[in-house]
């Protein structure tokens, strides 16, 4: 009796559970479209979470064609939850019917993040779809389930015509660490989208052969710039040596073992590591790398963005650390102003390079990369000397005293650091959703300096700046380094750099 009694019982709350399910869509239907506020919208569709229905996939789909950015997000990730079947099978049977684009994008996305498998025609018929947003995050989603059969669909798609395509299915076939990705990688090292050779050196890092080490060793031949160094890293993964970009170094090491040369185990690998470690400074630093406070690079097309808010016109409070430096004054501009102007004054002519200024405003020096020749820098080193924090008369302390400068900017001094990473990465910063078909930049590299947390802007959340600078880069494929100096909490600012590949530094407070 007793467990006839719990048989019962359980059948009774389960019944309730659904019907609580039910209730709480139905009200999400109902209520949904009242809401004004975005934060209220992602509210509503995060309560959704935990619901295990089909239902749930058939109200999201009503909202997400116009949907802001965030509701889309938190529908994604609702849709990435599942535990059960059934609606995992009807985000498929709607992805098969579905039209419209930024509808397939999301449920891609979702089908990705959720590593749902099996994935069933619906998403290789995606491989065929003439966006290549579209094709692209059907990689991805194939690439996370990981299911067999998915090596053979996503080969093709190395030699897509678009390049963000050709990357995710390099990287996809990288991830399910597929020997087949050898041959399209090796290939693809002398594409001429840099960003496919990107991925193409770190798929043959990541897949470990010993083929691939002297295709690796002729690029680094001609190769130059920043993807030196990721041959470079790629080379150090399959040898355990660290010859950093040294081609003599490589070319010699194979020369002398390449006919009999074996991968290295994990344990061998552990060992080499060791010794590496006892003769690191011998190799530190690349020949010829820019290096801007203490972050060394060998880019040849990087982009340098400066604070210049208000609070730039501050002095550091740990002055030791800057007292024997040549600075005119502990001020944080003149500290940025100094170290950049050293860094410019020892760019190679071969370099290519950018400044931009921000405060509430992005101002760059020119409009595109300029060499790092006689007149580039002489003209670089006069935009320097120039810059000075924009005080703003909204400042309630200089405004109320009548101490803020003639040559202050009305509401100028403020900080938008979504603004200057959207103009540094070619997002149009006016707009909520950033071009997908705008990725194929000049630079390669960011070194991003900024004083103070996001005070104007699209976005002023740090979580929300992370989130879509990381997801727009995630096509682009550059290097973001932070500086991070002032008394202001820095999380974001590490977050930004280790997300996006780069280097983050604390010059203190």
């Amino acid at each position: 009796m007793d467990r006839v009694r719990w048989l019962i019982i359980g059948l009774t709350l389960a019944a309730l559970g659904v019907a609580q399910d039910s209730e709480t869509v139905e009200d999400f239907r109902h209520y949904y479209g009242t809401y004004e506020a975005t934060a209220e919208r992602v509210e509503a569709v995060r309560a959704l979470e935990g619901f295990d229905d089909p239902s749930v996939v058939a109200a999201l789909l009503r909202i997400l064609p116009k949907a802001e950015p965030q509701v889309v997000d938190a529908a994604v990730l609702v849709l990435s939850r599942f535990k059960t079947r059934p609606p995992v099978d009807a985000m498929l049977a709607a992805l098969a019917k579905e039209k419209k684009e930024p509808v397939r994008l999301a449920l891609l996305r979702a089908l990705a993040a959720g590593g749902y498998t099996p994935l069933g025609e619906a998403v290789g018929e995606c491989l065929e779809d003439r966006a290549w947003t579209v094709r692209r995050d059907a990689v991805l989603a194939l690439a996370a389930s990981g299911e067999e059969g998915t090596i053979p669909l996503l080969l093709p798609l190395c030699d897509d015509k678009e390049i963000a395509v050709r990357c995710a299915a390099i990287d996809g076939l990288a991830e399910l660490h597929a020997d087949e990705v050898r041959a399209p990688a090796v290939a693809h090292l002398d594409d001429d989208a840099w960003q496919v050779r990107a991925s193409a050196i770190a798929a043959l890092g990541t897949v470990r052969h010993r083929d691939s080490i002297a295709p690796l060793i002729a690029r680094l031949a001609i190769e130059e710039g920043r993807l030196t160094a990721d041959i470079a890293q790629a080379l150090q993964n399959l040898t355990g040596r660290d010859f950093g970009t040294r081609l003599e170094l490589w070319q010699r090491f194979w020369k002398n073992y390449g006919d009999r040369y074996q991968i290295p185990t994990d344990e061998e690998m552990a060992t080499l590591r060791a010794k590496r470690a006892e003769r690191e400074a011998e190799y530190k630093g690349p020949k010829g790398s820019l290096s801007y406070h203490g972050i060394e690079t060998p880019t040849r097309r990087v982009l340098f963005v400066v604070d210049v808010s208000g609070s730039m016109r501050d002095e550091m409070v740990e002055r030791e650390r800057f007292e024997e430096g040549d600075y005119p004054s502990l001020a944080r501009i003149d500290i940025v102003k100094t170290e950049l102007a050293h860094t410019i004054e020892s760019l190679e002519p071969y370099v290519q390079f950018n400044i931009a200024s921000f405060a509430t405003e992005v101002k760059p020096w020119k409009k595109r990369l300029q060499r790092a020749n006689v007149l580039g820098k002489t003209s670089a080193l006069d935009y320097i000397a120039k810059l000075q924090p924009i005080v703003s008369d909204e400042n309630p302390d200089l405004s109320r005293l009548g101490l803020a400068p003639p040559s202050s900017d009305p509401g100028g001094g403020r900080t938008n650091t979504w603004a200057a990473l959207a103009w540094a990465l070619g997002i149009e910063a006016g707009l909520k959703r950033p071009r997908d078909d705008a990725y194929e930049l000049e630079i390669d590299t960011i070194f991003f300096l900024s004083d103070g947390k996001p005070t104007v802007g699209l976005y002023t959340d740090p979580d929300d700046i992370v989130r879509e600078v990381t997801k727009a880069n995630k096509l682009r494929k550059v290097v973001l380094n932070t500086i991070a100096l002032g008394p202001f909490e820095k999380s974001f600012m590490y977050r930004l750099a280790t997300k996006n590949g780069g280097t983050f530094v604390d010059l203190g407070k």
